[in-house]
């Protein structure tokens, strides 16, 4: 009894002696780490210094680098290597603060280098053409609304816009229309012949707006006068049924010319349209289309009342994606008329007036007015994938 009262005093004092031992341990592991500190911070300053130098120096002195060779090696090495030591050097610095603030700052570190690019590459630009657009035509004095007042009274403006419109209403359609023609009749095929139709109708993804934009002018549009070979497809056919050969691109009646600049753009995206659309059908329960044959509707019921339902999502973001695609068209417009005959779009105009007319302001202005179109679009999509990544 005596042995045993007097031992058990004993084991709280010997936490208590204990417990301080712990916290300071604690407190040490939770505070700052002034070398690691200064360390990450100086190496992250230094590396993204170097490497930002020696990028600057490949475009003003690439002879320094013995080629293109040179330059390429040098450019992987600085890439490669100035992310792997910013992104270590920044870990280091991150981990040398109080244990309570670095857990959470760490993945807001990483995800700190893509936003400085964002805002860099997407955001500093787009608030800079707002502001030029108000600006003068060398961008050293305000003018006010003048800009705006000048590009809506030019016709050439006015015609841009029904032209980019006159895109919006038929391209997206058109593509997935074909893509979901396509996508069908290719899943009828057996599978080796499934995937060579779409390896070849895909094919055309894998080429420039320029170079199919040279593909068609050549070898489909191209015109000859009467009584000679006519290269061009289009006008070997209908001189092969007895009409006269036709410079097709220059016709702007009913908008044929700007209706053959689409195709271009069609044919380019009929394949990605396909691959999606695809994929979706595919995706189909089995068990809805056999129900409803069961039931005695036709193919062509099956498809439109039980398949386009259960695709529809799919069918709205190919819509979407090739509808902002279509607004900011250029390459095949520039390529094939350079705008004339009125086949003027919006982007191509912003290219006339920043580039030959020297019109700075107007140009800004232009700009503004199709980032103001693309936006509404923009917004209903975010709200599409959010709507579809939750299920509704």
């Amino acid at each position: 009894m005596t042995s045993s009262t007097s031992t058990a005093p004993q084991e709280p004092a010997q936490r208590s002696e204990s417990e301080p031992t712990e916290k300071s341990t604690s407190s040490a592991g939770e505070g700052v780490q002034p070398v690691k500190l200064v360390i990450g911070a100086v190496g992250l300053v230094v590396t993204v210094w170097v490497a930002v130098n020696l990028f600057l120096a490949i475009s003003y002195y690439p002879q320094w680098f013995g080629g293109r060779l040179g330059i390429g090696a040098v450019a992987i090495v600085a890439g490669v290597g100035g992310a792997f030591g910013m992104f270590s050097f920044l870990n280091v610095f991150i981990e040398a603060l109080p244990r309570r603030f670095s857990g959470g700052l760490i993945p807001y570190a990483f995800l700190l280098p893509g936003f400085s690019l964002v805002v860099l590459i997407l955001i500093y630009p787009t608030i800079q053409t707002i502001h030029y657009s108000f600006a003068n035509s060398e961008s050293t004095a305000y003018v006010g609304l003048e800009n705006y007042r000048a590009i809506f009274a030019d016709g050439a403006f006015l015609q841009a816009i029904f032209n980019n419109v006159l895109w919006i209403i038929v391209v997206p359609a058109a593509t997935v229309v074909f893509g979901v023609i396509v996508a069908v009749l290719a899943d009828k095929l057996s599978a080796t012949g499934e995937k060579a139709a779409k390896g070849f109708i895909f094919l055309p993804m894998a080429i420039s707006f320029v170079g199919a934009s040279a593909i068609w002018v050549t070898l489909v549009y191209a015109y000859s006068p009467p009584g000679e070979a006519q290269t061009g497809l289009l006008n070997a056919v209908f001189t092969g049924l007895g009409g006269e050969p036709q410079a097709w691109l220059n016709i702007s009646a009913g908008r044929l010319n700007s209706l053959l600049l689409m195709v271009i753009l069609i044919w380019l995206q009929v394949g990605f349209a396909m691959i999606l659309l695809s994929s979706a059908i595919k995706g189909v329960p089995q068990d809805t289309v056999e129900a409803a044959r069961i039931d005695g509707a036709n193919e062509f019921q099956v498809f439109w009342r039980v398949t386009v339902p259960q695709i529809k999502t799919t069918i709205i973001t190919v819509y979407i994606t090739v509808l902002i695609l279509v607004m900011k068209v250029f390459d095949i417009v520039y390529v094939v008329t350079n705008g004339s005959f009125k086949t003027e779009v919006i982007a191509n105009l912003f290219f006339k007036e920043l580039f030959n007319a020297r019109q700075a302001g107007q140009a800004a202005a232009i700009v503004v007015v199709l980032l103001i179109a693309v936006l509404p679009v923009m917004y209903y999509q975010i709200k599409a994938f959010r709507r579809e990544e939750a299920g509704l």
